[in-house]
Parts: structure tokens; C-alpha cells; sequence
């Protein structure tokens, strides 16, 4: 299973997902930005390779919508309602990916 993680610039949110994820027996996970100063900036690539797709607010769905329409027709993506007030491997935000993914995965 490929998950993707997305957030603004790919900074804090987003990275950390992959961090905490990315040991899983059973995914493989990256992570990206919707902005242009992503670290890493999501692609088509990369909204291809995606089985799953979390994004951390609603804003970021509406702009893989109107960037890959097509090729999320049918991706699961779903929204997790993060706010942008983390850091990077913040001790809450590393519980809120631990408790909220599994859920969406089974």
C-alpha cells in the first residue's frame, strides 16, 4: 500500500507522517506540499504512485482537485484537519498520526 502525505511545504505535517510511517511492514509512505516552496512539491508522479492519500486540511484538497482532477477520480483522499501549529516530530502531533491513520486503514 503507497500513503501519501500532504500539507503546505512539506515542513512539519506532512514529514512527520512519513517519519512516523515509514517502518510499516505493509506501506510504503512519502510526503509532499502543495505550495510552490514545498521542500517537495506534489506531482502527478506522485498522485499516481499514491494508493491513499491524506491531506492534513481542506485546502489542500480542494488544491490537488483543481492540480489533478483527473487523477484523483478514484483515490481515495481523505482530510484529517490538522492545523498548521506543529512542528516537525512534535510528541501531539506523532499521537494524532498514531491514533488517526489506523483507523482509515482498515
Amino acid at each position: 500500500m503507497n500513503i501519501l502525505f500532504i500539507c503546505s511545504r512539506n515542513q512539519w505535517r506532512s514529514p512527520t507522517a512519513e517519519q512516523v510511517w515509514r517502518n510499516h511492514a505493509d506501506w510504503s509512505v512519502r510526503s509532499a506540499g502543495t505550495n510552490r516552496n514545498a521542500k517537495r512539491r506534489v506531482t502527478a508522479d506522485l498522485i499516481r504512485w499514491a494508493d491513499v492519500i491524506f491531506v492534513m486540511e481542506h485546502k489542500h484538497k480542494s488544491r490537488l482537485s483543481a492540480d489533478f482532477f483527473r487523477l484523483l477520480e478514484h483515490k481515495p483522499v481523505h482530510v484529517l484537519d490538522i492545523p498548521d501549529e506543529y512542528r516537525y516530530m512534535d510528541p501531539e502531533l506523532v499521537d494524532i498520526f498514531k491514533a488517526a491513520i489506523p483507523a482509515f486503514m482498515t
